[in-house]
């Protein structure tokens, strides 16, 4: 893989503040879409309780007879509640738990974490960080969280023998976390929804992972983008300021 020794730190643009209005868009559907869904759910929860008491006189033979029933029943509205919470809580506020953390710990324990796994898949994990990296204020179980979807997205980009590179690196008053693969890249019409929540172009995971690091990034004072590298390959870099106000992390409403 070519190395690149040239940084470049994604500033405030003209481009940035699109992309910042639909998230709040999407944010703003996501918690509609979840209220709507609560209400009759909570409706139907209620009368399967009152269903239950009315088919508790039958006799036992027909009680036993639909007990499976019942029970797939109430299997699903508990799994159509916790999707339900999951919109909420990619929607709603939550707060960032900031410490001084060092990054080379975080690039060291997301790589040994998934060299086995890339190993299977005849994936080599590389990680260079810079020597004498300052520590970030920061969330670092939110900034591990980000760290290992964007390497899983890696591998699985991958898909065959090949590498994936986790970096980083100070450039200013920012730190940059690049995670770069060999595969495919990413078509150049897909770039632009990359982030839209449930939005995936692999047989494998939700279609999550990027919509909340983008999330988390933003939380953070940062960004996370994606670009396609001019020797192959996709490239995920993660902007955090070194130096930032504290302040609470408020999801957009």
């Amino acid at each position: 893989m070519a190395e690149n020794n040239t940084v470049k730190i994604p500033g405030p643009d003209a481009t940035l503040l699109p992309a910042m209005e639909k998230r709040d868009q999407l944010a703003r559907l996501l918690k509609r879409l979840a209220h709507e869904i609560r209400n009759p759910l909570s409706s139907l929860d209620v009368h399967f309780q009152l269903l239950e008491e009315d088919l508790s006189v039958l006799s036992p033979p027909v009680t036993a007879q639909l007990a499976s029933r019942l029970a797939m029943i109430h299997g699903e509205l508990h799994r159509l509640d916790s999707i339900v919470e999951r919109f909420l809580k990619l929607a709603g506020p939550s707060a960032l738990e900031l410490e001084a953390v060092e990054i080379r710990k975080i690039v060291t324990h997301v790589c040994d974490l998934l060299r086995p796994e890339a190993a299977t898949r005849q994936v080599e994990i590389l990680s260079a960080v810079e020597p004498e990296l300052p520590p970030v204020t920061a969330d670092s179980v939110r900034l591990t969280q980000v760290l290992l979807n964007l390497v899983i997205n890696a591998i699985q980009a991958v898909n065959g023998p090949g590498r994936v590179r986790v970096s980083a690196a100070r450039a200013g008053d920012n730190l940059l976390l690049r995670v770069q693969d060999t595969g495919p890249g990413i078509p150049v019409e897909k770039l632009g929804d990359i982030f839209d929540p449930y939005f995936t172009t692999k047989a494998e995971g939700s279609g999550l992972g990027l919509w909340i690091g983008q999330q988390i990034a933003v939380a953070h004072g940062g960004d996370l983008r994606a670009e396609n590298a001019s020797d192959g390959g996709a490239v995920f870099t993660l902007t955090l300021p070194l130096t930032r106000k504290e302040q609470a992390w408020t999801m957009p409403k």
